[in-house]
């Protein structure tokens, strides 16, 4: 049965991580009794890391016009994707900032360049930001942004920045970036074209627990208008923490709800209530329970590490992720975990499952 938000807020204060844990492995395991827990073999490139938005939680992004600031050639990202097919790769996640130095055709000429090369090649890029940003800059529709780079070769759409869905957050921690509703409507117009993407959460800096859960109301809302349409969807969802490390964000105070529980002050707006493992494993299992219509949930062991991402999978995940042949955004804040691929299967297997590598889509791969 389907819970509500003030069920969830209830469940997710009171409910022990075990007993949500629990819940959200037998909900997964209704939705996938298949004993298979699935991979994907992808590249992440940054293309730039120039960004006139500059989110206080970003330690990656560069000012337009600094010296620190970079844009890939065309040469450079095929020699990365070549690096990635000679693993058995399948897709890249093509992610930059909101850079006002590019002109709308760079981004077409690269997406065909990239499958003229390297036709089977799934390319899943550009998050509603950036194309949020693509389309004020060149004064063109949400619509007509998408069906340009979906011409251009472009496949389906990252949920990168999401952060949370609710806009008090937004304007603390990310004010120059799109609104919620913009977020959301990028994805509702890319449904509608028929097109599939993903969607994420960063949690644990301004926001409250009431907020983490609107968040992922909003997104169950839209799954249910894009499946009545029968078209396009979200195929998957991941959530983690915040990483503080070096970032802007990361020096306002923090607020330990651990200690001095019951004479804590009144939060302040901008102050940080960071999250760690238990926060994540619990987010990951509210998660698997309330978007009861996106059929997948992905583990995040990228800023948490491979052991966390191993509990999840009994805590309401059904893939591991992305091998991550490369990250840079969470790195660049000071968050560093890799893995070889025998390791990602490794990590399946003792968790009592077999491992299958997928393609975007959750298609086994031979």
């Amino acid at each position: 049965m389907r819970i509500n938000k003030q069920q969830a807020l209830q469940l997710y204060q009171e409910g022990s991580l075990p007993e949500l844990a629990e819940r959200a492995d037998n909900t997964s395991r209704n939705l996938h009794p298949d004993n298979v827990r699935t991979y994907v073999v992808e590249r992440n490139i940054n293309y730039t890391n120039v960004c006139c938005c500059r989110c206080s939680f970003c330690a990656f992004s560069a000012s337009p016009g600094g010296g620190d600031g970079f844009v890939l050639g065309f040469d450079r990202i095929a020699e990365k994707i070549e690096e990635l097919l000679s693993i058995g790769g399948t897709q890249i996640l093509l992610q930059g900032g909101l850079n006002p130095e590019l002109s709308f055709s760079w981004y077409e000429e690269l997406l065909r360049r990239i499958k003229e090369r390297f036709p089977r090649l799934h390319i899943h890029a550009f998050s509603p930001p950036e194309i949020c940003f693509m389309a004020e800059r060149f004064s063109m529709t949400i619509p007509e942004v998408i069906e340009r780079l979906r011409s251009a070769g472009l496949a389906t759409i990252p949920g990168g920045g999401a952060e949370i869905l609710v806009d008090r957050v937004r304007k603390i921690i990310s004010p120059g970036k799109c609104s919620a509703q913009r977020w959301l409507d990028v994805m509702r117009q890319a449904h509608k074209l028929g097109m599939c993407t993903t969607a994420t959460m960063m949690f644990g800096h301004v926001e409250t627990p009431a907020e983490r859960i609107e968040h992922l109301d909003r997104l169950r809302i839209l799954q249910d208008e894009s499946l009545e349409l029968r078209a396009g969807h979200f195929t998957a969802f991941t959530c983690w923490p915040f990483q503080s490390g070096s970032t802007r964000l990361g020096r306002l105070n923090r607020y330990d709800p651990n200690k001095n529980r019951d004479k804590a002050p009144p939060r302040r707006d901008n102050e940080l209530l960071l999250a760690g493992v238990f926060e994540q494993l619990k987010m990951t299992a509210l998660a698997r329970i309330y978007l009861d219509n996106i059929p997948n949930i992905q583990a995040s062991w990228v800023t948490q590490g491979p052991k966390i991402a191993q509990l999840s999978l009994l805590a309401g995940c059904n893939d591991i992720g992305s091998l991550m042949m490369e990250e840079n955004v969470v790195s660049a804040a000071g968050t560093t975990f890799r893995m070889q691929l025998n390791e990602l299967r490794q990590l399946i297997q003792t968790a009592g499952f077999q491992p299958i590598q997928r393609d975007y889509y959750y298609n086994p791969l031979p």
